[in-house]
């Protein structure tokens, strides 16, 4: 009997899980990260598993009808698996996203067939660094198409389905660690991961401490935000509350530059083999942070968000 797969959607999710050792060697820190390496999901991001759920969801829920296009806003990882997983189903998808946002990300959306709005962002912006007054643009854009198309719209940063999709991966989590993870670090975008991982981790431990991590200058939760500030972190930080985030779940803030963020990133290629993007960076290190000081001798849970393939034309490598 062979074992091969009738989708590529079944090849998303039960990723690894790694124990970060080579970098403790070099850095020193006293405790364990654990990388999740959601990066090598068919379209090298874990959003590939809220893009299968929140449409096979929607599917049975009827909000979402045989023929029917799929619309979203996104920075590009859930944009590029929705791509893969309508392309897999058979649905048009539109994505509506900034300009800020790297190009391979608006390729690979492309590859799978997938449509590409790029809105320009907002008066003052940076290229590469997309804020909340881009987002805002970007959601205009798409209620115009939603009503010209008849779209579904998924709307990952009001949806439950996004936080309930990542369950399966921190449920993952808990048992490939053996049950270790002490706390967990997350990089807050639109909040689907933190709330999932959150959920599932203090389900099994009610003592596992949950932080939010944030981009110096615009750290809403850390409440540390500079007016008109930017960071170079994609995918989040947009300065303000996401509604899949309970603020009574965190139960401390890391901040992250840009330069740590980045140089942390470097660091998990050079040192670990693991080539990542931006936010999964700044969760590492947000963790060797934590396992410095009020976290030392711990076990943190991360997660690999993203490929580095998706930021060749940035600065970051």
């Amino acid at each position: 009997m062979g074992t091969y797969i009738k989708s590529i959607t079944e090849a998303i999710g039960n990723t690894p899980l790694l124990r970060l050792d080579k970098l403790k060697e070099k850095l020193g820190f006293q405790g364990e990260i654990y990388a999740k390496l959601e990066h090598l999901n068919p379209s090298f991001s874990k959003k590939d598993r809220i893009a299968l759920g929140m449409i096979e969801m929607a599917e049975q829920k009827g909000l979402l009808k045989p023929g029917q296009p799929v619309l979203e806003v996104t920075s590009g990882n859930t944009g590029t698996g929705l791509a893969l997983v309508c392309a897999a189903k058979g649905y048009r998808f539109i994505c509506c996203m900034s300009k800020g946002n790297s190009i391979e990300r608006v390729k690979m959306i492309q590859a799978f067939g997938g449509e590409t709005v790029l809105v320009e962002q907002a008066p003052g912006a940076v290229k590469g660094k997309v804020s909340n007054d881009d987002l805002e643009l970007v959601e205009k854009e798409a209620e115009k198409i939603a009503k010209e198309t008849g779209a579904y719209c998924i709307n990952q940063f009001h949806n439950i389905d996004n936080s309930v999709a990542q369950e399966t991966a921190a449920m993952e989590m808990w048992t490939q660690s053996g049950g270790a993870i002490t706390a967990f670090a997350d990089f807050i975008g639109t909040g689907g991961t933190f709330a999932g991982y959150t959920r599932v981790l203090k389900s099994h431990n009610q003592a596992i401490k949950c932080y939010a991590v944030e981009p110096e200058g615009c750290a809403y939760y850390g409440e540390e935000m500079i007016p008109g500030g930017t960071h170079r972190i994609q995918g989040g930080g947009y300065s303000k509350h996401v509604a899949n985030v309970d603020r009574d779940t965190i139960d401390g803030c890391v901040i992250i530059s840009d330069d740590e963020a980045i140089e942390m990133t470097r660091d998990l290629a050079a040192v670990e083999g693991i080539f990542a993007g931006f936010s999964s960076g700044a969760n590492v290190a947000a963790a060797v942070k934590l396992l410095k000081g009020e976290e030392i001798g711990g076990k943190i849970g991360v997660v690999i968000n993203d490929c580095g393939l998706k930021y060749i034309s940035t600065t970051l490598f």
